[in-house]
């Protein structure tokens, strides 16, 4: 190759990292843009939302209960029965979840199945919440009958339909999580256990769940973050928006702070308007804890 040939190839390299360059350089300040426009954005419903809500907060808006009266009105029904629903919920999901995880990632062989099953989880994360709500609608709400046999009795719009409900849809989400936090932990710690003769469900139970405790609790966290903030999936199982009362059992009716908040909204008073502002805010300082609390777990064990 002449040095002119040389020379010519030398300036193209060029010319081709600099565009390089160039493209990077512009989809940095394009990515930049979009962030700032959504942080913007948030920040400024953020500040409409509390400039609004902000003086209608106190310890008797907590402790109320809903009024057809707006300065009456309050959170106490709707809190206790987030607080109901969310604790059953993850008794519910949490348990069938990681064990799910263990089994596809540890016992289940590798094969075209266990990828299937993988490939359908992982769809089922990404289905909108109102079809788990037309889910729970049909088979817990109304009760599933197959040829005549009842299969799962009717519940009504109970806490333990609304409950099974937001389990299913924060099942996905959870096993992939669990899946992952579990294939993190390093093939040396299974590998050493079995060598010193532990059995399989011993190094899963001693060894492997332990390390993979971290990133199973996160995901755990962030998919009941998510479940909090749940309206549609409720709202279609019948989830009442005035509830008087304290919720005693699984088989009373209920109501969850994203429901009441729905139904202040829908009101033409000016007033309700007010009170839903309010409860944002009260709804925003839970799953922003509950997404702090995620945070402030990863990094401890990440750190130990």
């Amino acid at each position: 190759m002449s040095t002119a040939e040389t020379t010519e190839v030398s300036l193209r390299a060029q010319g081709a990292v600099a565009r390089r360059q160039m493209v990077s350089r512009a989809s940095r300040w394009v990515l930049l843009g979009v962030t700032l426009v959504g942080v913007f954005a948030l920040a400024f419903l953020a500040y409409d939302v509390i400039h609004t809500g902000a003086s209608r907060l106190s310890w008797d808006f907590l402790t109320s209960y809903p009024s057809r009266r707006a300065a009456n009105a309050g959170l106490r029904s709707s809190i206790l029965g987030s607080a109901w629903v969310m604790v059953t919920t993850v008794i519910l999901a949490i348990p069938v979840a990681v064990g799910t995880a263990v089994f596809i990632e540890e016992f289940a062989p590798k094969g075209r199945v266990t990828a299937a099953v993988r490939l359908n989880i992982a769809n089922l994360a990404g289905v909108p919440s109102i079809i788990y709500g037309i889910l729970g609608l049909t088979i817990f709400v109304r009760g599933l009958t197959i040829m005549g046999v009842t299969v799962i009795p009717k519940m009504g719009g109970s806490i333990l339909a609304g409950s099974l409900t937001l389990a299913l849809m924060i099942l996905p989400m959870t096993v992939i999580a669990s899946v992952e936090a579990i294939r993190q932990v390093p093939p040396s710690i299974r590998d050493g256990s079995l060598a010193l003769g532990a059995s399989r469900w011993q190094t899963v139970w001693y060894h492997t769940l332990p390390g993979a405790l971290p990133g199973i609790m996160t995901g755990t966290i962030l998919a009941i973050a998510r479940a909090a903030g749940e309206t549609a999936a409720l709202i279609m199982i019948g989830a009442f928006a005035f509830i008087a009362f304290d919720n005693k059992s699984l088989g009373d009716c209920f109501t969850v702070m994203p429901v009441q908040i729905y139904n202040w909204t829908t009101l033409p008073q000016e007033a309700f308007r007010v009170n839903a502002a309010a409860a944002i805010i009260v709804l925003m300082v839970a799953v922003i804890g509950l997404n702090l609390v995620a945070v402030l777990i990863r990094e401890r064990f990440r750190r130990s």
